[in-house]
């Protein structure tokens, strides 16, 4: 399944970020804002049809123009797959986003961006670390107030980036000057590049409405995306589009953990598969919530269980803690990547005042068997899995080693070996493979 989307190619310092721009006259600004509030509304019959909600809250007419016709012509030879995003993603989150962008009065048209951004896909990467739905890169998150740490990437969640992305887009529409197209272009391929396009156009007594801006040819492919996806969606009829059937309810509430809590044992307690909860929080990083006090989104209808169940857990039942047995030639930081965890965090939970550790100590780490929930998985970086290999004729630690893609001293410590021991045709040995 590919659909095109937004921020993947611009370099770091073309993308969004939030820039003084050029001055803009007032002549030019009433001359480029003709793009909204011109389609007639149509009327919101069934309450309970999310499709029609939108429709209702569409502001813009969409232009005839070569390239709305060939993005809207790519997404009808893809209607198989933006009908499966829509049902499988839309949702999870659309509510939400529409939600809030009516909350702010901005054009429903808005709500779709992260189709364009991300397949509304809150995993998504690009190659510029731009990341979740809105694809938000690390320096506009940080500018944005965006909490991102080693357990929690706001990028990801649904409702950090969404505020974020809004004031992102709601700054950009009131710095140009109202113009929801060119703020658009903005959130694609920086502010100050389009604000420099806009001050080169009327200086040279051009238009400067975006259809005019000199402008990369990703962003001037980017914003005729949203605006073909607007007209596939306020009108499917038109365009044979089926439309799978979305609620207009929300699809999560946010519940207090009151501390530390393991995904696992959160999605045991409220009754739903992991992935789905997985999927309603997909800021959280790692197997557990972050330390502090924090707040998972569940499905409305398995929160009072879910609240029930927590509030007889016992705080050692909360996370759980894998024994390890410190090896000749173990570290801190080779136990740390075996168990996907921190260095600070193994000195912490065992009250070590350096990186030493003592061969046949033992050390406590939080471990649950289901830490591949993380997001770090789920994007590349694997746990390790374990390997019973039995040594074959021929083999060496060197030829197991890089067969494997392992190093020869971590072979070593994981079976409680030296450079010395012999190997034996039949000798079972414990790997830990395809981490990273």
């Amino acid at each position: 399944m590919i659909l095109i989307t937004g921020c993947q190619s611009l370099p770091p310092e073309e993308r969004p970020e939030l820039a003084s721009p050029a001055t803009l006259s007032a002549t030019s600004v009433a001359a480029r804002r003709g793009l909204e509030n011109r389609s007639v509304r149509l009327p919101h019959t069934n309450p309970d049809d999310l499709w029609g909600r939108i429709q209702h809250g569409m502001q813009w007419q969409i232009p005839e123009n070569p390239r709305v016709a060939d993005a809207r012509d790519y997404y009808l030879g893809q209607t198989a797959a933006l009908q499966r995003v829509l049902a499988e993603r839309g949702q999870l989150y659309l509510h939400y986003i529409v939600e809030e962008v009516e909350r702010r009065g901005m054009p429903l048209e808005i709500a779709l961006l992260p189709l364009v951004e991300s397949q509304l896909d809150p995993f998504a990467v690009s190659s510029q670390q731009a990341a979740g739905l809105w694809q938000i890169i690390p320096s506009t998150g940080e500018t944005l107030g965006v909490s991102t740490d080693w357990w929690f990437d706001g990028r990801r969640d649904l409702r950090d980036s969404t505020r974020a992305a809004l004031d992102y887009l709601e700054y950009l529409h009131a710095t140009l000057g109202g113009d929801w197209l060119n703020a658009l272009a903005a959130y694609n391929g920086g502010v100050g590049r389009v604000s420099r396009a806009v001050a080169s156009n009327e200086a040279r007594g051009r238009p400067a409405d975006f259809w005019s801006l000199p402008l990369p040819g990703e962003t001037r492919n980017y914003v005729p995306r949203l605006l073909a996806l607007s007209s596939l969606i306020a009108e499917p009829e038109r365009w044979g589009l089926e439309l799978p059937p979305l609620q207009n309810r929300p699809a999560f509430v946010a519940v207090a953990t009151g501390g530390q809590l393991e995904l696992a044992r959160a999605a045991q307690l409220a009754g739903v598969p992991k992935a789905s909860l997985h999927a309603l929080n997909p800021g959280h990083l790692r197997w557990a919530t972050a330390p502090q006090a924090a707040e998972l989104l569940l499905p409305p209808d398995r929160a009072a269980a879910f609240q029930q169940q927590l509030a007889q857990l016992g705080e050692h039942e909360r996370v759980q803690w894998a024994h390890y047995r410190v090896r000749r030639g173990d570290t801190l930081s080779r136990i740390a990547r075996l168990y996907s965890t921190r260095v600070d965090l193994l000195r912490q939970a065992n009250n070590l005042r350096s990186n030493f550790i003592r061969e046949g100590a033992t050390l406590m780490i939080p471990r649950s068997d289901d830490a591949t929930l993380s997001v770090a998985s789920r994007a590349g970086a694997k746990m390790p899995t374990v390997k019973d290999y039995k040594v074959r004729p021929g083999d060496s630690l060197y030829r197991i080693a890089g067969r494997f893609k392992v190093r020869v001293e971590d072979i070593l410590a994981w079976n409680s070996l030296n450079a010395r021991s012999p190997i034996f045709p039949g000798q079972q040995l414990t790997l830990y493979v395809g981490g990273g």
